[in-house]
């Protein structure tokens, strides 16, 4: 038997900063060993239509859901079953099925040997649903699937799922709606065995439990190791932690700050995340010699044409390693979805399916701008973050070139996002299969 996972990219682009994509080594872990497995990642390669292939495995993000389709769809045409998992299939099931002959809905390492034998069996089931609450402590990860594929040298470790905040924008608390942990010693052995040494935690917020955390910061000081990761803001109120962190290895994190507008925090249910003490939590950052890469959204009610020079401004002030400048996005699943959704804002209902979407736009109508406002704003407040101006300013940071590995990583991670900028504005998520963009054409 032979098994065919599939990573789908956005719109048939290849990328210059692809991760290992843990949920099939997840997959591959649970996978009997007389089972065949190959991993397509359309991100960093092409997938063997020609392939002799038993079964595919699809895992569909929103953006990559209309690609994911035509994907299943081409392989169905051949007679070759396919199923669907991740994020998107949870939360839309029923849009889903029509592209497969099966559903993982859920975290599907407890699904995937039912999947198996009931395929062996020939009696595979329309849906499998992994119980919300399953746990996750005994998650193992197989890497083998990644041999001999270009990813960035940068291994992605996952100690947790979940978040304890439940933001209006973000899909996780509906997927996971707890948060939960590998045990420590599980994770450093994982690490050991990598012979990795920089690594980036996955986990949506590190600091969700702070307990956690300190165990596996603790744990991780004799390896030596360089890490970066996601985490809360609010893990600079601690400054023995950051001092634990940084004794740890940990050299970047990732803080979604989200809005400079008190307003917008309230009703984007992050009102925790006070912007009146972002210069005093972020210097707690920047005084320890961490590279800061701060995320925003806009579009929320309180923003207007002028927030885009502010943030701008703010961004350039902090020099920040990186930013993400994001129009809001209502992602199938949430609360912001549903309240745009009731309010009749929403440009486009299933804007992932829809021909005329294009990446970057605005999806909704804001109350202070129009959406064509909202989506030039992005991408010129993208633009200017981004500029060789702007590098230069920002790389005078201590924290952004305090010794040689974090230059060349600011250098490289700002080459990379100032390419990936111009190559997806204005993508159409429905591009045919055949469109695969060559590395070599890539401006």
């Amino acid at each position: 038997m032979h098994i065919a996972f599939i990573q789908p990219s956005l719109s048939g682009l290849l990328s210059s900063a692809a991760l290992q994509p843990l949920a099939f080594a997840v997959l591959a872990a649970q996978t009997p060993p007389d089972i065949k497995m190959t991993l397509w990642d359309e991100r960093i390669e092409s997938i063997d239509w020609d392939a002799t292939i038993d079964l595919v495995g699809i895992s569909v993000e929103t953006y990559t859901a209309c690609r994911a389709y035509a994907i299943a769809d081409r392989f169905r045409a051949k007679g070759i079953p396919v199923i669907l998992g991740g994020f998107h299939p949870a939360f839309a099931p029923e849009e889903a099925e029509m592209h497969a002959d099966s559903l993982a809905l859920g975290p599907a390492e407890a699904l995937w040997p039912q999947i198996i034998m009931d395929f062996q069996s020939g009696k595979l089931e329309p849906r499998y649903q992994q119980h919300p609450l399953s746990e996750f402590s005994d998650v193992r990860f197989d890497r083998s699937i990644f041999h001999g594929k270009r990813y960035l040298p940068l291994l992605p470790v996952q100690y947790g799922r979940g978040c304890r905040f439940k933001c209006e924008f973000c899909s996780v608390a509906a997927f996971y709606p707890r948060v939960q942990y590998r045990p420590v010693k599980a994770v450093i052995e994982e690490i050991r065995e990598s012979r990795t040494r920089t690594l980036f935690f996955i986990d949506d917020n590190l600091f969700s439990d702070p307990d956690a955390a300190v165990a596996l910061f603790e744990a991780l000081i004799p390896f030596k190791v360089r890490w970066a990761c996601q985490t809360s803001l609010d893990v600079a109120r601690h400054p023995e932690i950051l001092d634990l962190m940084v004794a740890s290895g940990c050299f970047c994190v990732l803080v979604g700050l989200e809005s400079l507008n008190k307003e917008n925090l309230v009703q984007m249910k992050k009102a925790w995340n006070l912007c009146s003490q972002y210069d005093i939590l972020l210097n707690e950052f920047s005084r320890r010699g961490l590279m800061i890469y701060a995320t925003y959204v806009f579009g929320y009610d309180a923003d207007t044409p002028e927030t885009f020079a502010h943030v701008l401004q703010y961004s350039l002030q902090q020099r920040f390693f990186l930013a993400n400048f994001n129009p809001l996005t209502p992602m199938p699943g949430t609360a912001l979805y549903q309240r745009l959704l009731r309010q009749d804002r929403l440009l486009h209902k299933s804007w992932w399916l829809d021909p005329d979407f294009r990446y970057g736009a605005a999806l909704f109508r804001p109350k202070n701008m129009t959406s064509e406002q909202l989506t030039a704003g992005c991408f010129w407040i993208r633009r200017q973050f981004n500029t060789h101006r702007s590098m230069i300013r920002r790389i005078q940071s201590p924290a952004n070139h305090r010794d040689l590995k974090r230059l060349s990583t600011f250098l490289m991670a700002n080459w990379i996002t100032r390419q990936e900028i111009y190559r997806k504005q204005g993508r159409c998520l429905t591009a045919p299969l055949y469109e695969h963009t060559n590395r070599d054409n890539l401006k």
